[in-house]
């Protein structure tokens, strides 16, 4: 084996021995010499044996110190072999042991030198997998032996320490699922790769490595994780202390970073809640707390988990604000659905996926007529369907058993199911059976016992009806909202003279049209017959027209909207009443003419008649002054008698003067602040002679305080005084007028009350007419325009005038007028 030592080789006994023969040869030589050659002269031969004995002595001396140092070196080389002996007695022991601790377990050791081929030692079967090779070679196609991931790694670590000299360390897997430690690094100038399988505890050290390496990775995914998810989660040692925290704890806590928040401590939750949660959780309770805590400035719901764990413990905060809202969002929600089915006229009955009742409605309650406590307690829908039938309240089924498991089995089915019960009771249910998509049943009864006798009350009334209206002599139709024609009656047909084979197809608006339009050419009324059917309007409103036939008949088509959207056509034949309108309206035409001729004529007449009667009542004044000479006293009384009559016949032109104004709408009023008092008063005094002459008393009930209101002073003169005289002509002797007045906030009121014989309804009802006059008995003449005007003059100003008045009882005649003096009503000018 090579050590790397070089040994010397010393000399032996063999070699003193030549070194004395030498010497021995070389003294005799010169013997042998002298005795072979001629004698020389005796001076050489002293100088010859000189010589010799030199030569003697020298080798002598030479042999002597050669023996000497011969003896030291023999003693010094053969402490030298001791020293080799005891050193390769000691390689051979550190060989044997190194032999030893190579074969105590399976490795391989490659070493490289420079460019030489490597060398390969220990037991290379730990590439073989149990396999045999030809050449040990085979450990360095680390790709045949090893996992390719591991192979490329180990391949490019040994690149790396052959070219530049770097150690490393490597753990691989072979092809098999062994363990193999892979180390390499450089010594004195060589590489050296050794290779050996990991076993016990080594490799549970590595597999801890490994796990804990994976461990350090899962842990930093795990708070990479954690950092990301928008809860705060934080870990708290033995003593309470927070000792880390994600980004959304930290977010919450506003502490800027996380090492400030845990230098400082700061808390998401006070201390109540800690306490709380640590009680929690050192008692073992499960679920989360739930607190309230301000997060990044807002104040949230939370639910905290607190989980204790070996070195402090761990804990979660969810923020269950929206949450919280939304669950009270719908608990309003089921509440408000829950009253709004309990209003509802349709049983309702929900069932979870156990069968069992868990909502019903008060229809449910009402149409079952079942114990409300049986109700409550949840009960099995079977055992409801047992009840209702020992209640004797379904419907009778021969085989009970099988009807009750086809009803259940709507539990089991995908899409809804309809049922007819028809109950003992006579009553008749629509039952739907429609599963929820969480499991489970909703039922929905529906009680259709009026309906369907409702319905077969239309339909009988749909076929009165339609015989009904072929009875009728007036042409009736009806189109749908589509436009087309549903239903006509045989007189519409007939008219239009439309067969029944077309009335089958149910044509069109604009078919009809087509067909009725050479009976009655005018465009315009089928344009808006056809609006009224079929025109796109947001209001649809009644539509009345006339149509003109070719042969003279004349109807009046009317057009109604229906409420389902169709539209009701119905003619009428008015060609009697049209004959008999137009005789009427001729007739009509010509009274007009001759009032408006009247009118005229009045018109004139009084203007031509106010200037001659001024003329006589002028000259009257002066003759009854007497100052064109005295006159006696019969003149003195005709002169009086022309006066009045002139007086009365310069009133009668005036109102016929003012009704005439009104009539043209020319007359206006005069707005002032009227003194009630005053008025009243000059009324009176217009009326004083004749209250003197027919000896009647008048009263004024009138407030002294009652002021004034805004109207036309002279015509509520005119009012009063053609009142009082009315009044004075139709009270006796004897008897008392009332002039009265109330005022309100709003109203004034002038009534005037006589004691008089009173007039009858129908006199009442026609009283303030023109031209209408009743004596009723008195000696009262007049030609029954007072009355009118007066009316005429109230609602000129707003107000409105009543009669009161009955045979025997008197009359009071009421005129209120407006205090704010609205706009004059044309009314009177009617």
């Amino acid at each position: 084996m090579g050590v790397g030592r070089t040994l010397r080789c010393r000399p032996r006994a063999g070699a003193v021995a030549g070194a004395w023969a030498a010497a021995a040869a070389l003294t005799v030589v010169p013997g042998g010499a002298a005795q072979a050659q001629p004698l020389l002269p005796a001076t050489g031969a002293l100088a010859h044996n000189a010589m010799a004995l030199a030569l003697l002595i020298g080798l002598i001396v030479f042999s002597t110190i050669l023996s000497l140092l011969h003896i030291r070196e023999r003693g010094r080389w053969a402490r030298r072999e001791h020293d080799l002996v005891a050193e390769l007695a000691d390689l051979r022991g550190a060989h044997d042991r190194a032999a030893l601790l190579l074969g105590s377990e399976r490795q391989i050791i490659i070493t490289w030198c420079g460019r030489d081929e490597p060398q390969i030692e220990g037991d290379a079967s730990l590439a073989m997998d149990g396999t045999r090779s030809a050449s040990p070679r085979r450990v360095l196609a680390f790709g045949t032996w090893l996992s390719a991931a591991d192979a490329a790694a180990l391949d490019a670590a040994v690149d790396t320490l052959r070219s530049r000299g770097e150690r490393f360390r490597l753990t691989v897997r072979t092809l098999g699922g062994r363990t193999i430690e892979a180390q390499g690094q450089a010594v004195s100038g060589r590489a050296l790769l050794r290779l050996r399988e990991l076993t016990g505890e080594r490799q549970e050290l590595v597999e801890l490595r490994a796990m804990l390496q994976e461990a350090r990775g899962s842990l930093s995914v795990l708070a990479a994780l954690l950092d990301a998810i928008p809860q705060p989660v934080w870990r708290r040692g033995r003593d309470g202390r927070l000792l880390w925290a994600n980004a959304a704890y930290v977010a919450a806590v506003e502490a800027g970073d996380r090492e400030r928040a845990l230098a400082e401590g700061t808390e998401l939750l006070d201390r109540v809640a800690r306490e709380e949660a640590g009680r929690r959780r050192s008692s073992g309770q499960g679920g989360a707390l739930r607190v309230s805590a301000v997060m990044a400035g807002a104040r949230r719901t939370l639910d905290v988990t607190e989980v204790a764990v070996e070195s402090g413990s761990v804990g979660i905060a969810v923020d269950v604000s929206e949450l919280e809202s939304v669950r009270a969002d719908l608990q309003r929600q089921m509440e408000a659905n829950a009253r709004t089915l309990d209003q509802l006229p349709t049983a309702v009955a929900i069932f979870d996926a156990r069968q069992r009742l868990i909502f019903h409605n008060a229809a449910y309650r009402q149409l079952w007529d079942l114990d409300p406590g049986f109700l409550d307690g949840n009960p099995l829908d079977g055992e409801i369907l047992d009840a209702l039938r020992n209640a004797r309240k379904l419907p009778e089924q021969a085989d009970f058993r099988s009807w009750k498991t086809g009803v259940l089995s709507a539990y089991r089915a995908a899409e809804a199911q309809e049922n007819w019960w028809h109950l003992p009771d006579g009553r008749t249910l629509r039952v739907v059976a429609d599963p929820n998509p969480q499991g489970g049943l909703t039922y929905l009864f529906d009680d259709v016992s009026e309906r369907v006798h409702l319905e077969s009350r239309y339909n009988a009334l749909m076929r009165v009806q339609s015989e009904t209206l072929d009875t009728l002599r007036e042409p009736v139709a009806v189109f749908g909202s589509d436009g087309r024609l549903k239903l006509a009656n045989r007189a519409f047909t007939a008219i239009w003279r439309i067969g029944p084979e077309l009335l089958g197809t149910q044509p069109h608006i604009d078919e009809v049209i087509a067909l009725c339009r050479p009976l009655s050419p005018a465009e315009e009324p089928w344009t808006e017959i056809r609006g009224a059917v079929t025109g796109l309007m947001d209001a649809r409103h009644a539509l009345a027209c006339r149509l003109a036939l070719k042969d003279g008949t004349v109807l009046d088509c009317a057009a109604q909207p229906l409420p389902d959207g169709a539209t009701l056509l119905t003619h009428i034949d008015v060609t009697a009443s049209v004959n008999v309108e137009r005789a009427l309206t001729e007739k009509n035409e010509a009274l007009e003419r001759t009032a408006r001729l009247r009118d005229e004529f009045v018109h004139h007449v009084s203007y031509e008649l106010r200037s001659p009667l001024t003329n006589i009542i002028g000259f009257t004044e002066l003759l009854g002054d007497e100052t064109v000479g005295a006159l006696n006293t019969r003149q003195r009384e005709y002169a009086d008698h022309i006066m009045r009559s002139s007086a009365a016949l310069l009133v009668i032109i005036n109102d016929i003067l003012d009704l005439a104004s009104i009539d043209a709408g020319s007359m206006e009023l005069t707005r002032e602040v009227v003194d009630v008092q005053a008025t009243i008063a000059a009324a009176v005094r217009g009326v004083e002679d004749r209250l003197a002459e027919a000896a009647i008393t008048l009263d004024r009930d009138v407030p002294a305080d009652i002021g004034g209101f805004v109207a036309d002073g002279k015509r509520i003169r005119q009012i009063l005084f053609n009142l009082l005289s009315n009044a004075i002509g139709f009270s006796a002797p004897g008897q008392t007028v009332v002039v009265q007045a109330r005022k309100t906030d709003r109203e004034i009121a002038f009534a005037v009350i006589d004691q008089g014989r009173g007039m009858p309804p129908e006199v009442v009802a026609r009283v303030f007419d023109r031209f209408e006059s009743h004596t009723l008995g008195t000696r009262h003449r007049g030609v029954g325009l007072g009355l009118s005007i007066v009316r005429s003059f109230v609602e000129l100003h707003g107000g409105r005038i009543d009669i009161a008045s009955a045979p025997g009882q008197g009359t009071k005649v009421t005129c209120t007028f407006p205090i704010s003096g609205s706009e004059p009503s044309l009314a009177a000018a009617e």
